[in-house]
Protein backbone atom coordinates (compact mmCIF):
# COMPACT_ATOMS: atom_id res chain seq x y z
CA UNK A 1 0.00 0.00 0.00
CA UNK A 2 1.33 3.91 -1.17
CA UNK A 3 1.13 6.12 1.83
CA UNK A 4 1.53 9.69 0.46
CA UNK A 5 2.46 11.88 3.33
CA UNK A 6 4.18 15.27 3.66
CA UNK A 7 5.86 17.76 6.38
CA UNK A 8 6.90 21.26 6.79
CA UNK A 9 9.52 23.15 8.69
CA UNK A 10 9.99 26.77 9.21
CA UNK A 11 8.92 29.98 10.87
CA UNK A 12 6.89 33.14 9.44
CA UNK A 13 9.85 35.38 9.57
CA UNK A 14 12.41 32.68 9.33
CA UNK A 15 15.09 32.14 6.13
CA UNK A 16 12.03 30.04 4.82
CA UNK A 17 9.94 26.49 4.66
CA UNK A 18 11.16 23.55 3.97
CA UNK A 19 8.71 20.75 2.44
CA UNK A 20 9.20 17.03 2.19
CA UNK A 21 6.69 15.03 0.09
CA UNK A 22 6.75 11.25 0.44
CA UNK A 23 5.05 8.18 -1.24
CA UNK A 24 5.29 10.26 -5.31
CA UNK A 25 4.49 7.32 -7.75
CA UNK A 26 7.47 8.04 -10.41
CA UNK A 27 6.85 9.40 -13.81
CA UNK A 28 4.22 11.98 -12.28
CA UNK A 29 5.02 15.36 -14.15
CA UNK A 30 5.54 18.02 -11.93
CA UNK A 31 8.04 21.36 -12.59
CA UNK A 32 8.40 24.65 -10.69
CA UNK A 33 6.54 26.58 -12.80
CA UNK A 34 3.01 24.68 -12.01
CA UNK A 35 3.76 24.42 -8.62
CA UNK A 36 4.30 28.44 -8.42
CA UNK A 37 0.86 28.94 -10.35
CA UNK A 38 -0.65 27.11 -7.52
CA UNK A 39 0.93 28.98 -5.02
CA UNK A 40 0.42 32.65 -6.41
CA UNK A 41 -3.41 31.73 -6.00
CA UNK A 42 -2.83 32.11 -2.10
CA UNK A 43 -1.51 35.25 -2.22
CA UNK A 44 -4.53 36.92 -4.14
CA UNK A 45 -7.34 38.35 -1.88
CA UNK A 46 -9.54 41.34 -0.77
CA UNK A 47 -8.83 42.32 2.23
CA UNK A 48 -4.88 41.19 2.68
CA UNK A 49 -2.36 42.30 4.53
CA UNK A 50 1.16 44.07 3.88
CA UNK A 51 2.72 40.58 3.98
CA UNK A 52 1.14 39.87 0.29
CA UNK A 53 3.22 42.90 -0.89
CA UNK A 54 6.60 41.42 0.41
CA UNK A 55 6.54 37.69 -0.36
CA UNK A 56 6.20 36.43 -3.73
CA UNK A 57 6.00 32.59 -2.71
CA UNK A 58 8.37 30.23 -5.35
CA UNK A 59 8.74 26.48 -4.80
CA UNK A 60 12.20 25.68 -5.88
CA UNK A 61 12.38 21.79 -6.15
CA UNK A 62 15.70 20.52 -4.43
CA UNK A 63 15.26 16.81 -4.57
CA UNK A 64 13.06 13.87 -6.57
CA UNK A 65 12.27 14.96 -9.56
CA UNK A 66 14.46 15.06 -12.77
CA UNK A 67 13.89 16.35 -16.05
CA UNK A 68 10.19 17.22 -14.87
CA UNK A 69 9.35 13.63 -13.60
CA UNK A 70 8.92 12.42 -10.26
CA UNK A 71 11.69 9.87 -9.23
CA UNK A 72 9.38 8.00 -6.57
CA UNK A 73 11.92 9.37 -3.91
CA UNK A 74 10.70 12.19 -1.53
CA UNK A 75 10.48 15.95 -3.08
CA UNK A 76 11.77 18.06 -1.22
CA UNK A 77 11.18 21.76 -1.84
CA UNK A 78 12.87 25.15 -0.15
CA UNK A 79 10.10 28.58 -0.41
CA UNK A 80 12.35 31.58 0.42
CA UNK A 81 10.94 34.16 3.08
CA UNK A 82 12.36 37.91 1.71
CA UNK A 83 11.20 39.26 4.79
CA UNK A 84 13.97 37.36 6.32
CA UNK A 85 16.31 40.28 5.56
CA UNK A 86 14.26 42.16 8.00
CA UNK A 87 14.73 39.85 10.76
CA UNK A 88 18.25 38.31 10.36
CA UNK A 89 19.20 38.96 14.23
CA UNK A 90 15.84 38.54 15.33
CA UNK A 91 15.30 34.97 14.18
CA UNK A 92 19.09 34.04 13.80
CA UNK A 93 19.72 30.12 14.65
CA UNK A 94 22.87 31.11 16.41
CA UNK A 95 22.42 32.75 19.73
CA UNK A 96 22.63 36.69 19.74
CA UNK A 97 23.78 38.78 22.32
CA UNK A 98 21.40 41.69 24.22
CA UNK A 99 22.20 44.49 22.22
CA UNK A 100 20.87 43.30 18.62
CA UNK A 101 16.70 43.51 19.06
CA UNK A 102 15.38 39.92 19.66
CA UNK A 103 12.08 41.78 18.59
CA UNK A 104 10.93 40.22 21.48
CA UNK A 105 6.88 39.40 22.21
CA UNK A 106 4.88 38.98 25.38
CA UNK A 107 1.36 40.79 24.45
CA UNK A 108 -0.80 37.94 24.48
CA UNK A 109 -3.52 38.39 21.34
CA UNK A 110 -6.76 36.86 21.98
CA UNK A 111 -7.43 33.84 19.97
CA UNK A 112 -4.34 33.37 18.90
CA UNK A 113 -2.05 30.56 19.83
CA UNK A 114 -0.06 32.75 22.07
CA UNK A 115 -1.32 31.93 25.46
CA UNK A 116 -1.61 28.00 25.00
CA UNK A 117 1.71 27.75 23.47
CA UNK A 118 3.61 30.03 25.86
CA UNK A 119 2.49 28.17 28.70
CA UNK A 120 2.67 24.38 27.16
CA UNK A 121 5.84 24.81 25.71
CA UNK A 122 7.15 27.78 28.51
CA UNK A 123 8.32 30.02 26.40
CA UNK A 124 8.74 33.94 28.26
CA UNK A 125 8.52 35.32 24.64
CA UNK A 126 5.49 34.12 22.54
CA UNK A 127 7.36 34.93 19.21
CA UNK A 128 8.78 31.40 20.04
CA UNK A 129 4.83 30.62 19.39
CA UNK A 130 3.55 32.90 16.60
CA UNK A 131 6.25 32.20 14.68
CA UNK A 132 5.54 28.53 14.12
CA UNK A 133 1.92 29.35 14.40
CA UNK A 134 1.48 31.97 11.67
CA UNK A 135 -0.67 31.49 8.87
CA UNK A 136 2.72 31.77 6.87
CA UNK A 137 3.21 28.01 7.04
CA UNK A 138 0.31 27.29 5.10
CA UNK A 139 2.18 28.10 1.64
CA UNK A 140 4.33 25.08 2.76
CA UNK A 141 1.09 22.85 2.26
CA UNK A 142 0.18 24.96 -0.89
CA UNK A 143 3.39 23.93 -2.72
CA UNK A 144 3.56 20.15 -1.12
CA UNK A 145 -0.66 19.73 -2.26
CA UNK A 146 0.70 20.64 -6.33
CA UNK A 147 2.59 17.61 -5.67
CA UNK A 148 -0.98 15.55 -4.66
CA UNK A 149 -3.02 17.53 -7.17
CA UNK A 150 -0.81 16.53 -10.11
CA UNK A 151 -1.68 12.92 -8.70
CA UNK A 152 -5.27 13.69 -9.01
CA UNK A 153 -5.22 15.53 -12.14
CA UNK A 154 -3.85 12.21 -13.84
CA UNK A 155 -7.33 10.72 -13.58
CA UNK A 156 -9.31 13.77 -14.17
CA UNK A 157 -10.11 14.53 -10.52
CA UNK A 158 -10.44 18.36 -10.50
CA UNK A 159 -10.86 20.45 -6.82
CA UNK A 160 -12.38 24.18 -6.85
CA UNK A 161 -13.65 26.75 -4.14
CA UNK A 162 -15.58 29.48 -3.60
CA UNK A 163 -16.31 32.23 -0.56
CA UNK A 164 -20.63 31.39 0.12
CA UNK A 165 -20.53 33.98 2.70
CA UNK A 166 -17.77 36.84 4.25
CA UNK A 167 -19.20 38.08 7.81
CA UNK A 168 -22.72 38.30 7.65
CA UNK A 169 -23.17 38.54 3.81
CA UNK A 170 -24.24 35.32 1.81
CA UNK A 171 -23.94 34.32 -2.07
CA UNK A 172 -27.22 32.28 -3.70
CA UNK A 173 -27.10 28.74 -3.47
CA UNK A 174 -26.35 27.48 -7.28
CA UNK A 175 -25.14 23.40 -7.95
CA UNK A 176 -21.36 23.19 -8.22
CA UNK A 177 -21.61 22.49 -11.53
CA UNK A 178 -23.42 25.99 -13.05
CA UNK A 179 -20.47 27.76 -11.07
CA UNK A 180 -18.10 29.60 -13.74
CA UNK A 181 -15.18 28.88 -12.35
CA UNK A 182 -13.41 31.65 -14.32
CA UNK A 183 -14.96 34.03 -12.59
CA UNK A 184 -14.42 32.91 -9.38
CA UNK A 185 -11.07 33.05 -10.24
CA UNK A 186 -11.34 36.46 -11.54
CA UNK A 187 -13.22 37.97 -8.08
CA UNK A 188 -11.02 39.15 -5.50
CA UNK A 189 -13.13 37.75 -2.84
CA UNK A 190 -13.63 34.64 -4.97
CA UNK A 191 -17.40 34.88 -5.55
CA UNK A 192 -19.42 33.65 -8.24
CA UNK A 193 -22.45 36.09 -7.74
CA UNK A 194 -21.17 39.91 -8.95
CA UNK A 195 -23.55 40.77 -6.39
CA UNK A 196 -22.41 38.87 -3.47
CA UNK A 197 -18.63 40.07 -4.99
CA UNK A 198 -19.73 43.63 -4.48
CA UNK A 199 -21.40 43.10 -1.08
CA UNK A 200 -18.48 40.64 0.23
CA UNK A 201 -15.73 43.86 -0.66
CA UNK A 202 -18.50 46.38 1.65
CA UNK A 203 -18.17 44.12 4.57
CA UNK A 204 -14.63 44.20 4.28
CA UNK A 205 -14.51 47.75 3.41
CA UNK A 206 -17.00 48.50 6.61
CA UNK A 207 -14.77 46.05 8.98
CA UNK A 208 -11.58 47.73 7.91
CA UNK A 209 -13.28 51.42 8.91
CA UNK A 210 -14.21 49.87 12.31
CA UNK A 211 -10.81 49.07 12.90
CA UNK A 212 -11.53 44.65 13.33
CA UNK A 213 -11.49 41.67 11.16
CA UNK A 214 -14.31 39.36 9.65
CA UNK A 215 -14.73 35.54 8.72
CA UNK A 216 -16.28 33.21 6.13
CA UNK A 217 -17.21 30.67 4.87
CA UNK A 218 -15.94 28.76 2.12
CA UNK A 219 -16.79 25.44 -0.61
CA UNK A 220 -14.03 23.33 -1.25
CA UNK A 221 -15.76 20.84 -4.42
CA UNK A 222 -13.48 17.82 -5.93
CA UNK A 223 -15.13 16.49 -8.91
CA UNK A 224 -14.47 12.94 -10.49
CA UNK A 225 -13.83 11.50 -7.54
CA UNK A 226 -13.94 7.44 -7.87
CA UNK A 227 -16.79 5.55 -5.24
CA UNK A 228 -14.65 3.80 -2.75
CA UNK A 229 -11.87 6.58 -1.26
CA UNK A 230 -11.75 6.05 2.40
CA UNK A 231 -13.37 3.18 4.45
CA UNK A 232 -15.94 1.83 6.43
CA UNK A 233 -14.14 -0.48 8.58
CA UNK A 234 -12.18 1.83 10.83
CA UNK A 235 -12.26 5.47 12.17
CA UNK A 236 -9.50 6.60 11.16
CA UNK A 237 -10.06 5.44 7.55
CA UNK A 238 -13.10 7.10 7.06
CA UNK A 239 -12.80 9.55 4.28
CA UNK A 240 -15.18 12.14 5.87
CA UNK A 241 -13.06 11.95 9.18
CA UNK A 242 -9.68 12.27 7.21
CA UNK A 243 -11.16 15.75 5.69
CA UNK A 244 -12.48 17.09 8.42
CA UNK A 245 -9.11 17.07 10.46
CA UNK A 246 -7.68 18.25 7.94
CA UNK A 247 -9.83 21.44 7.12
CA UNK A 248 -9.70 22.00 11.17
CA UNK A 249 -5.86 21.86 11.01
CA UNK A 250 -6.01 25.09 8.85
CA UNK A 251 -5.62 28.45 10.79
CA UNK A 252 -8.76 29.95 11.85
CA UNK A 253 -11.03 27.40 11.02
CA UNK A 254 -13.75 26.46 13.68
CA UNK A 255 -16.23 24.63 11.70
CA UNK A 256 -16.19 22.04 8.87
CA UNK A 257 -19.37 20.29 7.59
CA UNK A 258 -19.36 17.17 4.26
CA UNK A 259 -22.30 18.02 2.12
CA UNK A 260 -24.88 20.27 3.95
CA UNK A 261 -24.21 18.35 7.27
CA UNK A 262 -25.62 21.36 9.27
CA UNK A 263 -28.35 22.22 7.10
CA UNK A 264 -29.89 18.43 7.30
CA UNK A 265 -30.23 18.50 10.64
CA UNK A 266 -33.44 20.52 10.31
CA UNK A 267 -34.91 18.66 7.27
CA UNK A 268 -37.30 15.26 7.31
CA UNK A 269 -34.82 12.17 6.71
CA UNK A 270 -37.10 11.46 3.51
CA UNK A 271 -35.52 14.65 2.19
CA UNK A 272 -32.35 14.04 2.84
CA UNK A 273 -30.98 10.82 1.79
CA UNK A 274 -29.51 10.39 -1.60
CA UNK A 275 -31.94 8.37 -3.92
CA UNK A 276 -30.09 5.92 -5.97
CA UNK A 277 -31.47 5.02 -9.37
CA UNK A 278 -29.52 2.65 -12.15
CA UNK A 279 -27.69 4.36 -15.18
CA UNK A 280 -25.88 2.33 -17.79
CA UNK A 281 -24.44 5.56 -18.92
CA UNK A 282 -22.66 6.50 -15.31
CA UNK A 283 -19.38 4.61 -14.79
CA UNK A 284 -20.91 3.23 -11.88
CA UNK A 285 -23.59 2.02 -13.40
CA UNK A 286 -25.98 3.81 -10.91
CA UNK A 287 -26.70 7.43 -10.27
CA UNK A 288 -28.22 9.43 -7.22
CA UNK A 289 -30.59 11.95 -7.69
CA UNK A 290 -29.09 14.48 -5.75
CA UNK A 291 -25.81 15.08 -3.44
CA UNK A 292 -26.79 16.05 0.07
CA UNK A 293 -24.45 13.68 1.58
CA UNK A 294 -21.72 15.59 -0.49
CA UNK A 295 -19.88 12.95 -1.84
CA UNK A 296 -19.70 10.62 0.95
CA UNK A 297 -21.37 8.31 2.63
CA UNK A 298 -20.59 5.41 5.47
CA UNK A 299 -16.89 7.25 5.56
CA UNK A 300 -16.54 6.48 1.94
CA UNK A 301 -16.39 8.59 -1.33
CA UNK A 302 -19.83 7.57 -3.26
CA UNK A 303 -18.34 9.05 -6.41
CA UNK A 304 -20.55 12.04 -6.20
CA UNK A 305 -18.53 15.29 -5.99
CA UNK A 306 -16.96 15.73 -2.61
CA UNK A 307 -18.13 19.29 -1.04
CA UNK A 308 -17.05 20.35 2.35
CA UNK A 309 -17.72 23.24 3.61
CA UNK A 310 -15.68 25.47 6.44
CA UNK A 311 -15.77 27.98 8.45
CA UNK A 312 -13.13 30.62 9.08
CA UNK A 313 -13.09 33.04 12.23
CA UNK A 314 -12.17 36.70 12.41
CA UNK A 315 -8.54 36.84 12.47
CA UNK A 316 -7.45 37.68 15.75
CA UNK A 317 -4.68 40.33 15.02
CA UNK A 318 -6.68 43.68 14.89
CA UNK A 319 -5.74 47.31 14.13
CA UNK A 320 -8.03 48.47 17.64
CA UNK A 321 -5.92 45.65 19.85
CA UNK A 322 -8.31 44.20 22.46
CA UNK A 323 -7.67 44.29 26.25
CA UNK A 324 -5.08 41.65 27.08
CA UNK A 325 -2.02 41.17 29.34
CA UNK A 326 1.90 40.46 29.24
CA UNK A 327 2.35 36.69 29.63
CA UNK A 328 5.30 37.47 31.98
CA UNK A 329 4.26 40.25 34.38
CA UNK A 330 0.39 39.39 34.30
CA UNK A 331 -0.19 43.61 33.57
CA UNK A 332 -2.99 44.28 31.77
CA UNK A 333 -2.89 46.03 28.73
CA UNK A 334 -3.46 46.06 25.05
CA UNK A 335 -3.03 43.06 22.49
CA UNK A 336 -0.30 43.25 20.24
CA UNK A 337 -0.55 44.13 16.64
CA UNK A 338 1.18 42.94 13.89
CA UNK A 339 0.66 43.09 10.19
CA UNK A 340 -2.30 41.12 8.86
CA UNK A 341 -5.46 40.48 6.91
CA UNK A 342 -8.26 42.03 7.38
CA UNK A 343 -10.34 39.06 5.80
CA UNK A 344 -8.39 36.10 5.14
CA UNK A 345 -11.46 34.36 3.54
CA UNK A 346 -10.52 33.88 -0.10
CA UNK A 347 -6.83 33.69 0.20
CA UNK A 348 -7.92 30.53 2.70
CA UNK A 349 -10.04 28.81 -0.08
CA UNK A 350 -6.85 27.53 -2.06
CA UNK A 351 -5.53 26.66 1.26
CA UNK A 352 -8.75 24.47 1.55
CA UNK A 353 -8.46 23.26 -2.25
CA UNK A 354 -4.58 22.19 -1.02
CA UNK A 355 -5.71 20.01 2.34
CA UNK A 356 -8.82 18.23 -0.12
CA UNK A 357 -5.86 17.64 -2.15
CA UNK A 358 -3.19 16.37 0.33
CA UNK A 359 -6.32 14.15 1.89
CA UNK A 360 -7.27 12.81 -1.35
CA UNK A 361 -4.43 11.52 -2.60
CA UNK A 362 -3.54 9.59 -0.06
CA UNK A 363 -6.94 7.92 0.23
CA UNK A 364 -6.29 7.37 -3.92
CA UNK A 365 -2.70 5.98 -3.50
CA UNK A 366 -4.56 3.91 -0.43
CA UNK A 367 -7.01 2.47 -2.92
CA UNK A 368 -4.86 1.91 -6.01
CA UNK A 369 -1.29 1.81 -5.15
CA UNK A 370 1.53 1.71 -7.19
CA UNK A 371 5.25 2.85 -7.52
CA UNK A 372 4.81 4.43 -11.00
CA UNK A 373 2.23 6.54 -11.96
CA UNK A 374 1.59 3.97 -14.91
CA UNK A 375 1.08 1.16 -12.30
CA UNK A 376 -1.46 3.24 -10.50
CA UNK A 377 -3.10 3.96 -13.80
CA UNK A 378 -3.52 -0.18 -14.63
CA UNK A 379 -4.92 -0.58 -11.35
CA UNK A 380 -7.52 1.99 -11.70
CA UNK A 381 -8.65 1.15 -14.37
CA UNK A 382 -8.79 -2.19 -13.59
CA UNK A 383 -11.03 -0.95 -10.92
CA UNK A 384 -13.30 1.01 -12.62
CA UNK A 385 -13.87 -1.84 -15.34
CA UNK A 386 -14.56 -4.08 -12.45
CA UNK A 387 -17.85 -1.89 -11.58
CA UNK A 388 -19.60 -3.00 -14.99
CA UNK A 389 -20.35 -6.23 -13.06
CA UNK A 390 -23.16 -4.53 -11.11
CA UNK A 391 -26.45 -3.58 -11.87
CA UNK A 392 -28.34 -2.21 -14.92
CA UNK A 393 -29.27 -6.04 -15.81
CA UNK A 394 -26.40 -7.52 -15.47
CA UNK A 395 -26.40 -11.18 -13.59
CA UNK A 396 -23.93 -11.94 -11.09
Amino acid sequence: MTHFRYLTAGESHGPGLTVIVEGVPAGLPIDEDYVEEQMARRQKGYGSGGRMKIEKDRAEIRGGVRHGKALGSPIAMWIENKDFANWTDAMSVAAVGDEVDKKTHTRIVPGHADFPGALKYLHHDVRNVLERASARETAARVAASTVARRILEQFDIDIRSHVISCGAEKAPIIDASEIDWGSVEASEVRAWDPDADARYRAAIDTAKKERTTIGGVMEIIAFGVPVGLGSHVMWDRKLDGRLAQAMASINAVKGVEIGFGFDNTARWGRDVQDVIVPDPDDRRRFRQLTNHAGGIEGGMSNGNPVVVHVAVKPIATMTRPLPSIDINTGEVIEAAYNRSDICQIARACPIGEAMMALVLADAFLEKFGGDSIAETRRNYDAYIDSHQEFGVGTNV
